[in-house]
């Protein structure tokens, strides 16, 4: 039977003639870290100060014994070197590699002694490259598109520079006779019922004339084949298999599988996995909009409820199967039902997609491409496809997986960042997107789609971000224009669109240790990567609001309602818009690093008030105020598999708190559709001083959710005694922006149980939020921003708060003020 061992232990790191403890997996700028010998890269401009470390070559040592009689053959393997690299043991060359995203197997029988593996600077390896098949542009100065290597080690709009090399994946030592399990490729599928599990097999032999068989089982469900010369095919059939669903939609049955390779009865390898029956398409056909971009999953169409990913650690070795899980149960938590695997990063680990089955989210994965012409002459070349082969077989397992897609933006920057014309008829990756991938994905998995990337309408017969046609990327609100805009169109499908805000003040303390926090103090400005990213959150700022002037508490506040306010817009305008908008892909959930970006949840894991707005938003009941020909409607999106019906009360109220007129109408939506409601012109809110509460009401009672908040265009609240145990959804409308409203000052009152903190209002309190991480580092709230109309009260859930003080409560709530 095949034997593995890992070899995690008895590393050292060179570093000036000196031998250091390395940990493996593991990276360079880990085990200086822990040896003391550079900053923590994350606080303060430490960044700045290990940009050396990038630049040099690293070699990591061990002894390796030599393997012990009784097997045939002795292989190394690595499950991932970051990333150009050397592997010597006592003397002799194994071998050289340059693809951080492979794996590599080495023979080593009848060997031992010094095992050495030696980094070249991926900077070095990547100007050489670049000085073979020449310059390609891209949407940074940094060479990441000469090297096979995560792109956003190079930095990117929310991530720092610190490129790394090192030993990132578990490495083992194999000892195994006769032949060995070389590769696994399993087709799940269903059919009237019948799961079905193909098993495609690769077999590596020592000995070609022994007879081998396969044997295999899935559930109680067992099946046998034998293996011809190095291959062969085992089927199973489970009848009356369980259906994997989304989260949402159904449980995610899983199944147990286990193929083992005989020779006779003698047992040589085994191979185990878990797979999920269900079917996925893609619908991109014509209609009277465009042409679509919906997944049909088990038969049922989705609206997409998604957030992208980025790497959780800009060390992505760091990353553990808890914190996998955790940042993965966020996700679920708010509502997500589609995580997409951003094109700059990696594949991720085996942790990543289990907890993905598990949870019923969706993993659309992108191929690591992004935002830069690729050359495709070699060594990148057969790289490219020797990683995609690896891959595709290594996720294919798993259920959640539903998407393979070619690119981030770079048929997009083709047709409209000046690329054509830099380029001059070279090579930029369009052959790996149209031709390459497809190829490998068509051969390999024929159970899931593919698209050639993100933004794509389908062909170059139309402008690949057109809104009409496929995916789309909604990037001139934010970088020009202010998210009022996202209401002008209608796309097909949102693949990236959002907002800018700080982290959490905690976040910012542990990271700009000892600095007087400003907006433009010189840590919040190295923590802040996108171009004009300030003057960009300054103009988005004060589009809505009068902007605080000195106060850093202050525009922290303002500036995490605006990121909220402005995805809240986006998100309830296209979901109101079901089934011409199949989709919205929030960019983005997570951060690498502590730094002001786009993330619902900030570098130190830490909800924004955006994260609390998404559990509303993507819910899957939504009411929505929106301005429809000329007046107001409310738009009730009903995503659940049930009818919904109820009462609608909609309510013109001063911010005085006086209701000038009221009217109630019933509220029916059928499954998995969009009601609309014309709102009376007498009920449409006059000028600055007032505005529209629409509350619904309705069986079951349970579809209301404990957790509010509320945007500009539409939010949830509760109301009076329904407060404690759920009641209703509620959307609220201000006709003018916030600098325009004379909101009274703020009278609410304050009480503090055990793991609860309860305000009650007097008056108008708009966007009330509880920092609950100014009570403490470890502190956490339920829910975030609350509009609470005069008597209304909530009660906001505090867990990690040690010493509960009702004015230390206090002094962390925030909400709207008169302007100043």
């Amino acid at each position: 039977m095949l034997e593995a061992s890992p070899l995690d232990d008895g590393w050292q790191l060179r570093h000036e003639g000196k031998a250091l403890p390395a940990v493996v997996p593991g990276c360079v700028h880990t085990d200086l870290l822990a040896a003391g010998v550079i900053p923590d890269p994350f606080l303060g401009r430490g960044e700045s100060e290990v940009a050396w470390v990038g630049r040099r070559e690293w070699t990591y040592e061990r002894e390796l014994s030599a393997p012990p009689s009784g097997h045939e053959q002795t292989d190394l393997v690595f499950d991932g070197l970051d990333t150009v690299a050397e592997i010597t043991l006592n003397g002799q060359l194994l071998g050289q590699v340059r693809n951080m995203h492979r794996s590599y197997r080495f023979d080593v029988t009848g060997l031992g002694g010094p095992l050495s593996v030696r980094f070249v600077s991926a900077y070095a390896e990547a100007e050489a490259v670049r000085g073979k098949v020449g310059e390609r542009p891209a949407a940074y100065t940094e060479p990441y598109q000469y090297v096979r290597k995560m792109a956003c080690s190079f930095g990117w709009d929310w991530g720092p520079t610190l490129v790394t090399a090192g030993i990132w994946r578990p490495v083992r030592v194999e000892r195994w006779s006769t032949a060995r399990l070389a590769r696994v490729r399993p087709l799940v599928t269903v059919e009237q019922g019948v799961g079905i599990v193909e098993l495609h097999v690769d077999v590596e032999r020592t000995r070609v004339e022994a007879g081998l068989t396969l044997q295999a089982r899935v559930g109680g469900a067992r099946a046998r084949a034998e293996v011809t010369g190095t291959s062969g095919v085992v089927r199973v059939e489970v009848p009356d298999a369980e259906l994997w669903w989304p989260r949402g939609y159904g449980d995610q049955a899983l199944y147990d599988v286990e193929l083992t390779l005989h020779h006779g009865n003698a047992p040589l390898d085994v191979w185990r996995r878990r797979v999920g029956f269900r079917s996925v398409e893609l619908d991109t056909s014509a209609d009277a909009h465009g042409s679509g971009f919906t997944l049909v999953v088990n038969g049922e169409r989705l609206f997409a409820r998604g957030v992208n990913w980025i790497p959780d650690d800009v060390f992505p070795s760091r990353v553990t199967r808890e914190r996998y899980r955790k940042r993965l149960r966020q996700a679920a938590d708010a509502g997500v039902d589609l995580v997409r695997v951003w094109g700059g990063g990696i594949y991720e680990s085996e942790d990543f997609y289990d907890a993905c089955d598990e949870l019923g989210l969706l993993v659309w994965q992108d191929f690591p491409f992004a935002c830069a012409a690729y050359p495709e002459e070699q060594p990148l070349r057969g790289e490219v496809e020797a990683e995609a082969r690896e891959n595709v077989v290594r996720l294919m397992p798993h259920p959640s997986l539903v998407l393979w897609n070619g690119n981030n933006e770079n048929l997009w920057g083709f047709r409209d960042w000046g690329w054509e014309e830099r380029l001059g008829g070279d090579s930029w990756g369009e052959g790996y997107y149209l031709g390459v991938l497809p190829r490998v994905v068509g051969e390999l998995d024929p159970t899931r789609p593919y698209t050639a990337g993100s933004p794509w309408s389908g062909s170059w017969e139309h402008h690949p971000n057109d809104p009409a046609h496929g995916t789309h990327h909604s990037w001139e609100v934010w970088n020009r224009e202010d998210y009022a805009e996202y209401r002008s169109e209608v796309p097909r499908f949102v693949a990236e669109f959002g907002w800018q805000a700080p982290p959490a003040h905690a976040t910012l303390r542990r990271a700009l240790p000892g600095e007087e926090l400003a907006a433009d103090s010189p840590g919040m400005l190295h923590h802040q990567k996108a171009e004009d990213g300030n003057g960009k959150l300054e103009r988005g700022l004060a589009r809505h609001f009068a902007v605080p002037e000195g106060d850093f508490d202050r525009w922290h506040y303002l500036t995490q309602v605006n990121q909220a306010r402005a995805v809240a817009t986006g998100i309830e305008h296209w979901r109101s818009h079901w089934p011409v908008c199949a989709g919205t892909i929030l960019w983005q959930l997570n951060d690498c690093w502590p730094v002001t970006s786009w993330a619902a949840v900030d570098g130190d894991g830490r909800e924004k008030p955006l994260y609390h707005e998404l559990r509303r938003l993507y819910a899957d009941r939504l009411i929505t105020l929106q301005v429809r020909g000329g007046g107001l409607a409310l738009a009730a999106v009903n995503q659940s598999a049930e009818r919904w019906t109820g009462t609608l009360s909609l309510r013109r109220v001063s911010v005085a708190g006086e209701v000038v007129a009221a009217s109630s109408v019933e509220l029916v939506v059928g499954a998995r559709a969009v009601g609309e409601v014309r709102v009376p012109v007498e009920l449409e809110p006059a000028g600055a001083k007032e505005f529209l509460v629409a509350d619904a009401w309705g069986s079951p009672r349970s579809w209301g959710s404990p957790r509010s908040s509320e945007a500009e265009s539409g939010g949830e609240t509760e109301s009076g005694g329904e407060a404690e145990s759920g009641g209703g959804l509620r959307a609220v409308h201000f006709p003018v922006p916030d600098r325009e409203i004379p909101y009274p000052p703020p009278e609410f009152e304050v009480g503090v149980t055990p793991g609860a903190v309860t305000v009650t209002a007097h008056t108008l309190v708009r966007d009330l939020l509880l920092q609950a991480d100014r009570l403490g580092p470890e502190a956490r709230a339920d829910r975030g921003l609350v509009t609470l109309l005069p008597g209304e009260r909530v009660t906001i859930g505090v867990e990690g708060w040690e010493t509960p003080d009702a004015a230390a409560a206090r002094a962390a709530l925030y909400c709207q003020e008169p302007a100043r």
